[in-house]
């Protein structure tokens, strides 16, 4: 008698569409502070390998995130999204900088400290299936961090375990099969419990859908909002896809080279783009219908290597509005209206931010009495 063998019963993956995000409000102190954040790696070379050089990864990045917010962080590959994000998490060393977690400085902390913090920052990376063991089961994958950590007593621990499957949308009988035996958009979810299983306060959300269907984002995407509603979580949210961005973030940081070069809400930076960078950034997004068109704008040339960035303002070499004083300056971050930070001397008229990371963060759409750089008759090209 021949047996025929089974084949795993997943969940089968079924179209949903975004839901609306409730709006925000910020309470209390920040949970994320960042002032000045610097990562560089150095650049080696020889026969005994000497230090020629640095990769300024990321380059003076400052802002704060509030409980229950998401922040989303855009720009192009290589801009030094992904390191910012590592090294909040000290997962990736700093060079200089402060980064704060509820005031205490996450740098200061010795090995026990650290130890204690770890599940209350915690982190969904970009591609689910590498970032998952082949040789554990979805049970251990998402529970071993919690045994380790006792984030609930032993006697607890099944049942714990079971009720962060089902509130990502695993079923309890998916906790002894292996991640070959799932879907994209199932994997993602996966890893979301494991990092939703240390009961975290802050997570940093690696571009959590870009390796999946655009089908199955919108799962994902609900999910994540659910999430935070029900557990007040903080999100900074990585992402290429500027539609989604828009979508689940309350703020937006466009950075380029390492730089934040445009802070502000997400209602003013989609409505009233300041920074040249940004403004080409926002002309790609695709418009889903084919009687608009867009004026796309795009930029001549590549993006300077890191390694070797240029002098003054470092997108001065593809911006259409360069001034002089933009090939010799480093521009101060201004602030073009109400919580709209620019790094840009095209607004060199407007107050000067200090100290970005303690600046207000608002909320919702302001009035601008700015124009964009489109606009400025002054400008050289």
């Amino acid at each position: 008698m021949v047996s025929k063998t089974s084949t795993p019963n997943t969940t089968p993956e079924t179209r949903e569409e975004l839901r609306p995000r409730q709006p925000k409000s910020i309470t209390g102190e920040p949970v994320i502070e960042v002032r000045h954040l610097k990562t560089h790696f150095p650049i080696k070379d020889g026969v005994l390998q000497r230090v020629v050089g640095h990769v300024r990864a990321v380059d003076g990045v400052s802002f704060s995130l509030y409980r229950g917010m998401t922040m989303g962080l855009v720009g192009e590959s290589g801009c030094g999204k992904t390191t910012a994000g590592r090294s909040i998490l000290r997962l990736t060393p700093k060079t200089e900088g402060e980064v704060l977690f509820k005031g205490q400085d996450v740098y200061a902390l010795n090995r026990s400290e650290l130890r204690s913090l770890r599940p209350k920052m915690q982190i969904i990376f970009q591609d689910p299936y590498s970032s998952l063991s082949p040789r554990l089961p979805v049970g251990e994958i998402i529970g071993e961090a919690a045994r380790e950590h006792r984030i609930v007593p032993p006697e607890e621990f099944d049942d714990y375990i079971d009720r962060i499957m089902q509130n990502c949308g695993l079923q309890s009988y998916h906790r002894d099969r292996y991640p070959h035996e799932f879907s994209g958009g199932q994997r993602q979810r996966i890893c979301i419990a494991r990092a939703l299983a240390l009961n975290p306060e802050f997570v940093v959300c690696d571009e959590p859908v870009s390796a999946l269907d655009v089908s199955i984002q919108a799962q994902i995407i609900n999910l994540l909002m659910d999430l935070q509603d029900q557990y007040e979580l903080t999100y900074l949210f990585i992402s290429h896809d500027l539609s989604v961005v828009e979508h689940i973030s309350d703020t937006v940081g466009v950075m380029y080279l390492g730089d934040i070069v445009e802070f502000a809400s997400k209602e003013d930076i989609f409505a009233y783009p300041l920074h040249p960078y940004t403004e080409a950034l926002f002309s790609a997004i695709p418009i889903p219908d084919p009687d608009i068109s867009r004026d796309r704008i795009l930029l001549e040339g590549t993006v300077p290597s890191p390694a070797n960035p240029p002098p003054g303002c470092k997108f001065h070499t593809r911006c259409p509005r360069v001034k002089d004083i933009c090939r010799s300056q480093v521009p101060p971050v201004y602030e073009a209206a109400a919580g709209h930070r620019v790094a840009c001397h095209l607004y060199a008229g407007c107050p000067v931010v200090e100290d970005e990371a303690a600046a207000p963060v608002l909320l919702g759409e302001h009035e601008h009495n700015v124009k964009g750089p489109g606009s400025s008759a002054d400008a050289e090209t």
